[in-house]
């Protein structure tokens, strides 16, 4: 890589960004692109529709601009855009407080750090671009120069909604510098930048006694009065708050509900006057979005205190519960792990799985349905079918306890068990079981939960461990029957026969006799039996894999084992039912025969080339399973 090359090509890109004119020039400009001049809650809006939507696998709305970042918060997010989507419209709900409320490692934080980060960058873009008076402490919009007598003219020729005034600061510099000639007051286009202290603001609340107001709304600049001769002059000010340079776009307020009231207060006029008071001068107008979050033990605390009411009133309350779905919790550790520097351990198949397992089912309340088992729950939140059960108890399920998913083990947790197996010495492969034994190892050491709580973890444990079982089962089955593909095609092509003669009334020939032979009932039974089929419905079945072989020889396909997915299952069953003693053989003996080795190669090769298996982990399951099997 050239390096300098690639230093002036980023130099070049950055001075696209820079543009310097006068307020005539802005206006003309703005006139015809009047998103430049959006509100900081339509910017928002404006930012995350224009990453795109889709349709997520259950109906509902997937916005792109979360999905990379956040995983299992479908409902809060969509609670969170029509939050923007509302004060987009200049609806009395932006002069609201957001407040996001969960439990710990629920992804608070990184959902106000996602709107942050994605105000950066949108403002770099074509729709995004932001002006504002050059020098402005605030960043100003340069919209507030045109008088207020002028602006609904204005809006109905232009379409510019103008809202706000002018700080202290440009107001000085409108009469002294420019002599109030509005059109030469000199305009930019700016960056928001976090770093830079424009247009993104974050206050994190420290020790009452020694933390300052002046943190949130600026303060004098002493250096300055002896110059000026008064502290009332802008100059004099630093107006240089976190309120103040949030102006425009968006100010994250850490752990809000833990700050002293004194800080609490000043957001009061804030979030419905959209004012800051500032020192020595008069209001100051101000627009920015207000993005807070606190745990749910702080928020009942600040609920329940009577002098809280007014600013309660003035808050949105978004819930931010853990998530409850096993597919998107895997997501997580993903993301976390394929972020991180390790490149030299194996995650074997189902390892985030079993993980995102427990740490699910650590979340879930018992249901008092019928019948319902905590680890149907869990697979029916999780989008899996469950006999007897429809989308419509999935509905109940989530209605029956309102603050499901505010507790239980977070993923920090979780992550920080599995980094801690990662990182021994000599491993270089972790399993499903490792993943499991760190995860019990670390409830001892875990000081936020009681005897109570460990006791119930410890039995999810084991309930995850069952789970396991099962999938473990199910892969090396797979495994083998893929392995000995040909056996499970012979297998179904004497049931087809049967079935065949079955239906036809008619008589099967012995291949070696020659005799008629009445259709082997035993063999259909065997098959036909584990997938569910009832004496009464076996004609039924029969009947509709004969259909489906005739619909598929009109378009010239072969009818295959995997070609109707009841037969597939029973076939399978059938046939690792069947295979059951290779398996235990095959993996249970010390010393094994050519032919055994042979097939155990197989079954290894299989599950190293199809499934994502290193040769340490396919023992590891083969000796598993065969474990299993002879118990």
């Amino acid at each position: 890589m050239d390096l300098w090359a690639r230093l002036q090509e980023y130099h070049d890109k950055e001075s696209e960004f820079r543009w310097t004119g006068t307020f005539r020039e802005y206006f003309q400009m703005v006139s015809e692109h009047p998103e430049w001049s959006a509100l900081a809650h339509a910017r928002i809006y404006a930012m995350i529709m224009a990453a795109g939507v889709d349709q997520d696998e259950d109906g509902g709305t997937r916005y792109r601009f979360f999905e990379q970042e956040l995983f299992g918060l479908t409902h809060c997010i969509d609670q969170l855009v029509d939050y923007f989507h509302s004060s987009a419209q200049r609806l009395e709900v932006r002069k609201r407080i957001l407040l996001l409320m969960g439990p710990v490692g629920g992804g608070k934080s990184t959902l106000v750090a996602l709107l942050k980060r994605g105000l950066e960058q949108y403002s770099r873009t074509e729709s995004g671009r932001v002006f504002a008076l050059r020098g402005c402490p605030m960043h100003e919009e340069p919209l507030h120069l045109i008088p207020k007598a002028l602006r609904a003219d204005i809006f109905r020729e232009t379409g510019l909604f103008i809202e706000g005034d002018l700080c202290p600061w440009c107001q000085q510099q409108l009469q002294e510098v420019y002599q109030g000639k509005i059109d030469e007051v000199a305009v930019e286009r700016v960056l928001f930048s976090e770093k830079n202290r424009v247009g993104v603001g974050t206050f994190s609340p420290s020790d009452p006694k020694s933390q300052d107001i002046s943190e949130l709304t600026g303060s004098i600049d002493l250096a300055t009065i002896g110059e000026y001769g008064s502290e009332s002059d802008p100059r004099a000010y630093r107006f240089d708050g976190e309120l103040n340079v949030a102006n425009r776009g968006l100010m994250e307020f850490i752990e809000m509900l833990k700050s002293d009231e004194r800080f609490l207060y000043g957001l009061l006029t804030l979030s419905q006057e959209q004012s800051i008071k500032t020192g020595r001068f008069a209001m100051i107008y101000a627009d920015e979005v207000i993005a807070s979050h606190s745990n749910e033990a702080e928020y009942q605390r600040f609920v329940e205190n009577k002098k809280n009411e007014a600013l309660r009133d003035r808050m949105i309350l978004i819930r931010v519960p853990y998530n409850l779905r096993i597919k998107d919790e895997q997501r997580i550790y993903e993301k976390l792990i394929g972020d991180s520097g390790l490149k030299n351990v194996h995650l074997a198949p189902h390892t985030l799985r079993v993980a995102s397992m427990f740490a699910v089912l650590s979340r879930l309340k018992d249901s008092k349905k019928q019948g319902m088992s905590i680890i149907k729950k869990m697979k029916l939140y999780d989008g899996q079918a469950v006999e007897g059960y429809s989308s419509k108890d999935v509905r109940e399920l989530r209605e029956e306890f309102a603050g499901e998913g505010m507790d239980g083990l977070s993923p920090r947790y979780i992550i920080n068990r599995l980094s801690t197996a990662l990182v021994k010495t000599g491993v270089r492969c972790i399993n499903p079981l490792d993943a499991l034994r760190t995860l019990k190892d670390g409830l001892e050491q875990h000081t936020g939960i009681g005897e109570e709580g460990k006791e119930r973890l410890l039995d999810l444990i084991y309930d995850t461990r069952k789970e396991f079982d099962e999938l473990a089962k199910t892969e090396v089955q797979k495994a083998f029957v893929y392995s000995f593909e040909e056996s499970a095609q012979a297998l179904m092509n004497n049931y087809l026969d049967n079935i065949e003669a079955y239906i036809n009334e008619a008589k099967l020939v012995d291949p070696i006799t020659d005799e008629d032979l009445e259709p082997d009932e035993n063999l259909m039974r065997s098959i036909e039996e584990p997938i569910g089929i009832s004496e009464n419905a076996k004609r039924a079945f029969r009947e509709e894999i004969l259909i489906r072989i005739s619909s598929l020889a009109r378009r010239g396909e072969k009818f295959r084992y995997q070609s109707h997915q009841s037969l597939k299952e029973a076939i399978e069953a059938k046939l690792f039912d069947d295979l059951k003693n290779v398996v235990k053989i095959t993996t249970s003996t010390r010393t094994p025969d050519e032919d055994q080795l042979r097939k155990l190669n197989e079954v290894a090769n299989r599950l190293m080339s199809h499934n994502g298996y290193c040769p340490e982990c396919s023992n590891a399951i083969l000796q598993y399973v065969g474990t299993l099997l002879s118990r």
